[in-house]
């Protein structure tokens, strides 16, 4: 299918590595321009050179998203540079284990600029050639925001604010014709998500256990299949599809657990 994505110009925040990483290789394979925003130029030009060794079009702008200053200077770098954006996927984040009984003020509050406050203003300041441009906004958002995790109230928290603002932004911007919507991530295996499952003692057995209760195929979501969705959400191809959020997961979140073992 042509996603008729030729020549866009596409901001993927966090696109350094893992899923926003596999986001930007997929627009860059249906020949958009790649924007990769992220905090280290050594690893978002990893990227950028990948994509174009693959004969794709990339471009990366270094910013630290959780300084709001930051986001508004990238933001209009990328447009000095290309003179447009056409769209933006939010995506940068952590799940920083800011817990409740465990956490602070301050430690809640840097968690909210690293994984939502950046949503708002990225979007903010992109906003006026998104109008010019009629394009549209994909939230990467996670599970967490309405399954819970335990010990993550911050990264909660934030992804609850990434889906309600995915909703209430289709509302405010109905009126230029710009769709946002957001995409959820369940249980997805990523370089973060590896590593992750390598510091427990019995990581074989732990991995066996989270992918035998995900009902489709007894298996984890793989980046692409993020990266899918996100570039057809941005496409014409949804051209009547706003205000939604989409579960990637192989039915994880709302499916009846005991169907995975059926």
């Amino acid at each position: 299918m042509d996603l008729q994505l030729k020549e866009k110009v596409i901001i993927i925040t966090g696109a350094a590595k893992g899923i926003g990483r596999s986001i930007a290789e997929v627009f860059a394979k249906e020949n958009a321009i790649a924007v990769i925003v992220g905090r280290k130029a050594e690893d978002n030009q990893k990227v950028v050179d990948a994509i174009t060794a693959n004969g794709g079009k990339a471009a990366q702008f270094v910013a630290e998203l959780s300084n709001p200053d930051d986001c508004e200077t990238v933001v209009k770098n990328i447009v000095d540079q290309f003179g447009r954006i056409d769209g933006l996927v939010n995506n940068a984040g952590v799940n920083d284990g800011v817990g409740l009984e465990s956490g602070n003020y301050k430690d809640f509050m840097a968690s909210l600029h690293k994984n939502v406050v950046h949503y708002y203003l990225m979007a903010h300041h992109a906003l006026p050639e998104l109008i010019k441009s009629k394009g549209a906004i994909v939230n990467i958002t996670s599970k967490t925001a309405e399954t819970g995790q335990g010990n993550t109230s911050a990264y909660a928290a934030a992804n609850g604010g990434r889906n309600a603002l995915t909703r209430e932004w289709a509302v405010e911007l109905l009126k230029y014709g710009i769709r946002v919507n957001a995409v959820v991530v369940a249980e997805c295996w990523t370089p973060a998500y590896e590593t992750w499952i390598e510091t427990l003692d019995n990581a074989e057995e732990k991995l066996k256990e989270i992918t035998s209760k995900i009902p489709l195929e007894n298996r984890m979501t793989t980046a692409e299949e993020i990266a899918n969705m996100t570039a057809f959400l941005m496409s014409k191809k949804s051209s009547h599809t706003t205000g939604q959020i989409i579960h990637v997961d192989g039915g994880y979140v709302h499916l009846d657990r005991a169907l995975a073992n059926a």
